[in-house]
């Protein structure tokens, strides 16, 4: 095993603890959902603030789920092009798909950072309990941004699959 396939074996089971935190998330809110439902069918006192706490904990249960996604490949792959232009084509497809798909989550990271600067900035809260939601906004934040270390590892193993295996250097 090279230190290439020990890194992505190390990403794979640190991505899938994140996305274990995420669905205990969202088992959280279905289990306030399920109460909240069965309170007012019930007559029972409901859930103070119950919308809030999706507001808060919805950011976090899906960027949650981003890492794993993205160390397992298991976004939008085209593979017709192996089939018409011959395998060294696609797997030239495939690097400039890992580089564009770094490229996004770079983007999209620095416009979460920018988004959650500007909820500390201004103090937002949630609407019922007044929750601060930044702190839930920059731990969203924190989980898809490492997407990109998360990306640049695929693009290098797409980059290690276009030399021959007898010439590779890991």
């Amino acid at each position: 095993m090279t230190r290439l396939d020990h890194l992505h074996s190390q990403a794979i089971t640190f991505t899938d603890r994140i996305a274990a935190v995420g669905f205990t998330g969202l088992v959280m809110i279905a289990l306030l959902t399920f109460y909240d439902g069965a309170a007012r069918y019930l007559d029972l006192p409901r859930v103070t603030g119950f919308s809030d706490f999706g507001e808060l904990l919805f950011p976090i249960v899906i960027a949650s789920c981003f890492p794993a996604v993205v160390i397992r490949q298991k976004n939008l792959t085209i593979r017709a092009l192996r089939r018409l232009a011959g395998d060294s084509a696609a797997r030239w497809a495939d690097v400039a798909a890992a580089v564009a798909v770094l490229v996004f989550f770079a983007l999209l990271g620095l416009q979460f950072v920018q988004m959650t600067l500007n909820f500390h900035a201004a103090g937002r809260t949630t609407a019922t309990i007044e929750i601060p939601t930044a702190l839930f906004w920059m731990v969203a934040t924190s989980i898809l941004l490492l997407c990109v270390p998360i990306q640049l590892l695929v693009v290098l193993l797409r980059l290690r699959e276009l030399s021959p295996p007898w010439a590779r250097h890991d």
